[in-house]
């Protein structure tokens, strides 16, 4: 059984940071890919950023300097820091992983840019 938890959202003030944390546990082999997505009310779902195992990084354009994605490998960890927010980036993020060949998804932080 594998599990993501999600930790570090919250309320902040426009122009803030947030930094978001999301743990892998389990049976683990391989991680080959670890992301965000987000969804604020009555919006589709987006991806925010990926990072392959390799480092390779991917980004929304809506992010794009503002957003730093990293994976922590040794404990399985994935962060994403989250520069310069805006109230447009109000939404639950998810962090995502295909862990061992499947893809999981954990529960969900919420994130409120707010003054």
């Amino acid at each position: 059984q594998v599990q993501l938890v999600e930790s570090g959202g919250g309320l902040v003030q426009p122009g803030g940071s947030l930094r978001l944390s999301c743990a892998a546990s389990g049976s683990i082999f391989s991680i080959l890919v670890m992301g965000w997505y987000r969804q604020a009310p009555g919006k589709q779902r987006e991806m925010v950023a990926g990072i392959h195992e390799g480092g390779t990084t991917t980004y929304a354009d809506s992010v794009k300097g503002r957003f730093t994605i990293s994976r922590d490998n040794a404990k399985n960890t994935v962060y994403l820091q989250m520069n310069s927010l805006k109230p447009d980036d109000t939404a639950v993020y998810y962090c995502n992983a295909v862990i061992n060949g499947l893809a999981s998804e954990g529960q969900g932080t919420q994130v409120t840019v707010s003054s």
